[in-house]
């Protein structure tokens, strides 16, 4: 890559065409805890953390009463969202376990450390925080070098306020 783009570029929200509004609301600000910061009648909302106009927009404009795609299609692999700290991950994972939701997987990346899920749509969810920077496991020329390992899922809960 010749001309990279800024390191303060991040990707600012994801937008979800959803079967069932109040579903999808239900689990994203009743499970995860997002604010809805507003509605636009039964087809749209939009739900953010900390106050922030939206990190999550949820519509039915083309996916009223709708199924999530096939498998071997193409679209959304996951939505990422970021917490800030292991004990806020382990916050999100006990919210989950209180909720019943099953879990499809949880990995340690090295850089990171990762849960994943559906939503009620069936989009993929993955929930993680970064450990820092310097601890990141490289290989003997410095290169990021992540990982797919296991995950203590009870080592994260305990992390939790």
């Amino acid at each position: 890559m010749t001309n990279p783009i800024g390191s303060g570029v991040r990707i600012g929200h994801v937008h979800l065409k959803v079967a069932d509004l109040d579903r999808a609301i239900a689990f994203y600000s009743g499970v995860l805890g997002f604010a809805v910061t507003q509605k636009f009648g039964n087809s749209a909302a939009f739900l953010s953390a900390g106050g922030y106009h939206h990190h999550i927009g949820l519509n039915t404009w083309e996916s009223l009463g709708g199924k999530p795609p096939a498998p071997g299609t193409t679209g959304l692999y996951h939505l990422a969202i970021l917490y800030p700290t292991r004990a806020e991950l382990g916050d999100a994972l006990r919210r989950l376990i209180a909720a019943n939701v099953p879990l499809q997987g949880a990995s340690d990346h090295g850089v990171s450390e990762a849960i994943y899920l559906a939503d009620p749509d069936g989009n993929g969810v993955e929930l993680y925080w970064d450990r820092p920077q310097a601890e990141w496991p490289v290989d003997a020329a410095g290169n990021l070098k992540m990982v797919t390992g296991p995950l203590n899922l009870q080592m994260v809960l305990d992390s939790a306020k």
